[in-house]
């Protein structure tokens, strides 16, 4: 476990496990929120955002934590990664964890609601086109980001 991109529904933890498995597998940690988004909230344009992710997966070793739903090319660090990790907490646990955490745009919220139904099959058809000899977890409780986060520890 070298290369980890963790991916999931706003709100569902991927910057706090990400900096967990950083500090256990002693893997540097890229928070893709504070690179993608421009100030005002504007995105990355779509060719400029494929440059910065091919700069950073050129790195040997690296967590990569972020899901930026349908503004994202995740195919990009999808083909360079040997472990992904998908957080696929329930709507209401993430509804609310965002909720907590400060105000969010329309475009996010419509997002997250749809996320099972939209990216999730988005995100799995690409894991299995772009990454086909990866290990993929799918965690859908904090518990199981628990188990697993043990399991590395033990490794």
């Amino acid at each position: 476990m070298k290369r980890v991109v963790i991916l999931g529904r706003g709100a569902a933890g991927k910057s706090t496990l990400a900096r967990q498995l950083g500090e256990i597998a002693g893997l540097p940690v890229v928070e893709l929120d504070k690179i993608f988004w421009r100030s005002g909230l504007y995105p990355t344009p779509r060719v400029e955002w494929i440059q910065s992710q091919q700069s950073l997966i050129e790195k040997a070793e690296w967590v990569l934590d972020g899901d930026l739903g349908p503004y994202d090319a995740v195919e990009v660090r999808l083909r360079a990664a040997d472990t992904i990790i998908l957080l696929d907490f329930s709507l209401f646990r993430c509804a609310l964890r965002a909720f907590r955490r400060a105000p969010e745009r329309a475009d996010f919220w419509r997002w997250v609601l749809l996320y099972r139904r939209e990216s999730v099959p988005r995100l799995t058809d690409a894991i299995s086109r772009n990454a086909p000899n990866a290990t993929v977890h799918i965690l859908r409780t904090p518990k199981a980001v628990t188990e697993f986060l043990a399991d590395v520890g033990v490794r």
